[in-house]
């Protein structure tokens, strides 16, 4: 174990639930460690409105994201780039009646991202065009298309399989840092990565523009051809940063369905001309740290730390044995969007 880390998590009445999170000892934690206390030290802003994903009863509901991509939208169609989305998202155009999302539409919503943003290395001509609060609202497009599929799908279990909500909690940071992936990174990923433990760490590992492979599979079926995506950039990993998510869902590994889907995906893989046992393709999540359940919450019982978490879905400090950070703010502030922007310039 290389440190431990105290994130402290605060309610809306100011209580205070303190975390523990034991750090790995390998090569990419080290890494890792290294640049979330640089995060901490210089005070990066935390971006609380892409933080807590797939809590079915969040106060950022479907009708709430929706709100904030057609304002996004709005935006961006008055920021004269040249660039006008011709579209408009509620619940009911992007939830099916099943409870399923409606992946044509979001996939479009992240088309539209990708045409505006481009790739690393290869920004588009809109966003370099734009200025920073159109180049803010761009990427709410990304942020808030993810928020509302893993929103979608915890809502759907909740009414079909409760113990199978995808809660997490994605801890990224303005203008993080990055720094590139050694050969000996790879070895943390892998098929079998793509199952996580309940209060596991995972390295931000920057995802280029578009879905990784797993994500394709899941969503567009086991037939898909990765040619025929409407979002189609699949690139491997080459960067990472201080940036972490946990994993707040039970591990699927053991069950017979995971490890038929795990089977299947294997098959797809091999169909779209990819090598399963191939690691740079960074398929998986590569751990870096676990959650000290017990000691956090007194219980290794997801329903019971759910219950807890629920209760305090607000980052309040994050401290390290070299590094500390105090986040006052919240994402329900009046003036959250400035003050993003006003850190981005």
């Amino acid at each position: 174990m290389l440190d431990t880390i105290q994130m402290d998590l605060r309610s809306t009445d100011n209580q205070v639930l303190s975390v523990y999170i034991d750090v790995d000892n390998n090569s990419l934690s080290r890494k890792w460690l290294a640049a979330l206390n640089q995060l901490l030290l210089n005070q990066n802003h935390l971006e609380k409105n892409y933080c807590w994903l797939g809590w079915s009863e969040s106060a950022r509901n479907p009708e709430y994201v929706c709100t904030q991509i057609n304002r996004s939208i709005h935006a961006i169609n008055s920021a004269g780039l040249g660039y006008v989305i011709q579209d408009f998202f509620t619940p009911a155009n992007t939830i099916n009646a099943d409870l399923g999302i409606n992946h044509d539409h979001l996939n479009q919503l992240h088309r539209y991202f990708e045409d505006l943003q481009g790739v690393s290395g290869a920004m588009s001509p809109y966003y370099t065009a734009a200025d920073d609060t159109a180049r803010w609202h761009i990427r709410q497009l990304n942020l808030l298309c993810h928020e509302l599929e893993s929103l979608v799908l915890s809502i759907r279990k909740l009414k079909t399989a409760p113990a199978w909500q995808r809660p997490s909690q994605l801890m990224c940071w303005l203008a993080a840092p990055r720094f590139e992936l050694d050969p000996e990174d790879y070895e943390l990923f892998g098929i079998e990565t793509i199952n996580r433990s309940l209060g596991g760490v995972y390295a931000g590992v920057n995802k280029a523009v578009g879905k990784h492979h797993w994500e394709v599979f899941m969503d567009e079926g086991r037939d898909s051809r990765v040619s025929e995506l409407v979002t189609s950039t699949l690139r491997s990993q080459t960067q990472a940063a201080g940036d972490f998510d946990i994993e707040w869902a039970v591990n699927p590994a053991a069950f017979p369905w995971q490890i038929q889907n795990l089977k299947e995906f294997r098959k797809w893989l091999v169909a779209n001309n990819f090598d399963p046992e191939d690691k740079s393709l960074t398929i998986g999540h590569p751990r870096v740290a676990q959650v000290d359940l017990v000691r956090s919450f007194g219980t290794t019982s997801y329903r019971e730390i759910w219950a807890q978490l629920s209760q305090h879905q607000d980052v309040y400090r994050i401290s390290t044995s070299m590094a500390q950070a105090t986040y006052e703010y919240r994402w329900s502030d009046p003036d959250y969007d400035i003050q993003q922007i006003r850190k981005l310039s």
